[in-house]
């Protein structure tokens, strides 16, 4: 085989694995989506997953393609990683992304997929540099700039959310303290669906577009498309565009059942109004941010969102102590992620050596 041939199934080879990561994020954040509308018994899990995954799908005519820019051009210095090396960098990045997202959906734990990717990429692209060069100057490979954004999001958009999902939870019950109990709770119930839908569809817009990002930094690196000027991510092919959002719509229809229940229950006990303050404020959250080009975690966004809802009704309403094991597990994912991916990256270089060398 030549080496053109052999790149070429090479290139195929990791879109399929970054269309599969983006399978995985679908049911891994499938909670994100659908936890509030089916723990409030507004819709059956099967119907609550459809809906769900069909907003997923159509967010590409809503939202442009800012934060795929963000995360295959951003991050990382591609420029410093060898020609050779730039592709099993990509490839280390999604099976670290990969491995970790299923650990902690086996473990039921909540952690942003977002985050996963981010951490793997950037974990990748330092075992290839340091693997090459050494560790002088291993942070060259990694732009400070996309990472601080993406970093103080970790923190800000969980904030966001819990901040909007309080202030929107304190106004509906000023604005219906003398309406009856039954009407307010059977009209959030309708109210759910809307709110449960923009989520799926801020869901979808912020996370496929992650996976368009590494898709077409891989193309670039397979020669199949030309970097733009000072090795900028050429833009996003259509093509792509479609395929990130089938296959995370896909992931969604397939559920995540183990995260739904602690997002849906074991945080706080949600009622209709509850869940539709929720959903609205990590949607107007993920809508703002996507348009900003910023790639914010679906999960933080939502878990700060159900905690702000919580607290409006009382402080003792939210379980804190399983709030507590989220937030270190959101911690946790970027160096874990990171770790995983600079293994994948040594076990790859080490068969391309034994096998293929």
């Amino acid at each position: 085989m030549d080496v053109q041939s052999a790149t070429f199934g090479l290139v195929v080879f990791i879109i399929f694995i970054a269309l599969l990561f983006d399978y995985v994020n679908g049911f891994h954040d499938a909670a994100n989506s659908i936890a509030t509308v089916v723990a409030t018994r507004v819709l059956s899990p099967g119907v609550a997953v459809a809906w769900a995954a069909f907003f997923n799908f159509i967010a590409f005519a809503v939202f442009g393609t800012a934060v795929a820019k963000t995360i295959g051009g951003d991050m990382v210095n591609i420029n410093a990683i060898a020609d050779g090396n730039r592709l099993y960098v990509l490839l280390a990045a999604l099976l670290g992304a990969v491995i970790w997202n299923l650990i902690t959906w086996y473990l039921g734990l909540p952690t942003s997929s977002s985050h996963a990717l981010i951490g793997a990429y950037g974990g990748g692209a330092v075992a290839a540099y340091i693997s090459a060069s050494g560790f002088s100057g291993w942070s060259s490979v990694l732009i400070a700039s996309g990472w601080i954004k993406t970093l103080a999001f970790i923190v800000l958009s969980p904030l966001i959310g819990m901040t909007l999902g309080f202030a929107l939870m304190v106004s509906v019950y000023w604005i219906f303290r003398k309406t009856n109990v039954a009407k307010i709770d059977k009209g959030f119930r309708v109210g759910q669906l809307f709110s449960a839908a923009a989520f799926s569809l801020g869901h979808g817009g912020n996370d496929a577009q992650k996976t368009m990002g590494i898709i077409t930094a891989v193309l670039a690196a397979g020669g199949m498309l030309q970097y733009g000027e000072g090795g900028s991510l050429p833009p996003i092919p259509f093509w792509v565009v479609l395929a990130a959002h089938a296959a995370i719509g896909l992931g969604t229809l397939s559920g995540g059942w183990r995260i739904v229940k602690t997002m849906g229950t074991k945080i706080v006990k949600l009622q209709p109004v509850g869940g539709f303050c929720a959903e609205t404020a990590g949607a107007l959250t993920l809508f703002a941010n996507t348009f900003a080009g910023i790639p914010v975690s679906t999960t933080h966004t939502i878990t700060g969102a159900i905690v702000g809802t919580g607290s409006a009704k009382r402080f003792s309403a939210v379980k804190w102590g399983v709030a507590g094991k989220i937030i270190w597990a959101w911690v946790l994912t970027i160096p874990m992620a990171a770790l995983m991916a600079a293994v994948s990256y040594e076990v790859i270089l080490f068969l391309d050596r034994t096998f293929f060398s």
